[in-house]
């Protein structure tokens, strides 16, 4: 173990966040009444140019007048590349109320880019006098981001979250897809006359959990673009959950279910979890530091593999 000691993220619930377009202030309600732990609103990607001014105000005023209830709320801003961001930060913290806790910062592909939002964030909260400091969660879609996603995770202390942005990142990376998540048709192994598909997101959600977990930041997945495909979602789901990501988005509200029942941990593995605990504490009080359970052998790093699961069981069942 190394003598720095491995930072633990921000403990909230994040198996499901959910998208919407600042543009379509008529299901924000919904967006609220949803199961999803995260609501992110949207001023990027799904805001045509011309109605940016008009989705900023959209989400501004349902900032302070709906009743967003327990749910971890964000707004997603416009990248650094465009002549938005900055109004989107400015007039978000001038006029927004403090039921705001996080914004999204897309196309991070350096350390720099962070603190120059934390920098606009940082002053205008001062000049405003804000109490509620703003988190940050930032979206891994470039060549760039990838390259640099360790200074990335810490270039901030009010980074909260980390995620993969598929689309755009497949386009930076110049890969030969148009699929958004999932297994790809062309991304395969072959033996025997059978094909066998791989993950080709694999390697990048490994990199982003490895600096996320280095610098005690939430880990999350992005979106999977074919809304109609439950079984494919879960399954890119399961892998992310596998890899120790926390949860992922949900682009339809059909997906929060889905991501909902991947990311909470079943009755089945919290018992062996606590029964796991229970083994090690007998082995401890008998001197020993391991024990067999089920046939298999279990130590200390089992107690904190059985530790994660119990804890984000409780921490959920507090909802």
């Amino acid at each position: 173990m190394s003598f720095r000691i491995q930072p633990t993220p921000v403990a909230r619930p994040n198996r499901c966040q959910l998208f919407g377009p600042g543009s379509r202030p008529a299901i924000f309600e919904k967006m609220a009444t949803s199961a999803a732990d995260v609501i992110n609103l949207d001023l990027e990607d799904s805001v045509a140019p011309d109605d940016k001014a008009e989705a900023r105000k959209n989400v501004i005023q349902a900032i302070g007048d709906i009743d967003w209830g327990n749910k971890h709320l964000s707004v997603r801003i416009n990248g650094l590349d465009t002549p938005y961001w900055y109004q989107d930060v400015v007039e978000l913290l001038e006029n927004a109320s403090e039921r705001l806790d996080q914004i999204m910062i897309p196309k991070a592909g350096c350390a720099a880019d962070i603190y120059a939002v934390d920098a606009l964030v940082t002053a205008v909260e001062r000049a405003k006098g804000r109490t509620k400091q703003i988190g940050f969660e930032v979206i891994i879609e470039s060549a760039a981001g990838i390259a640099h996603v360790e200074e990335i995770a810490a270039a901030s202390p009010r980074m909260q979250a980390m995620s993969l942005g598929a689309a755009d990142f497949a386009a930076s990376m110049g890969m030969a897809t148009t699929g958004i998540g999932g297994t790809q048709e062309n991304y395969y192994m072959h033996r025997e006359g059978e094909k066998y598909w791989s993950d080709p997101w694999h390697w990048a959600q490994a990199a982003i959990v490895a600096a996320c977990r280095t610098h005690g930041v939430l880990p999350v997945d992005g979106p999977f673009g074919d809304f109609s495909d439950d079984e494919g979602f879960r399954a890119q789901a399961r892998r992310s959950a596998t890899l120790g990501m926390v949860g992922k988005w949900a682009i339809h509200p059909k997906q929060v279910a889905l991501a909902n029942e991947v990311f909470t941990p079943s009755d089945e593995a919290v018992a062996e979890a606590k029964e796991i605990l229970a083994a090690m504490e007998k082995a401890k009080a008998e001197g020993a530091g391991a024990t067999v359970y089920k046939g298999r052998l279990v130590d200390i790093a089992s107690i904190k593999q059985a530790e994660v699961i119990v804890k984000q069981a409780e921490m959920i069942a507090k909802i």
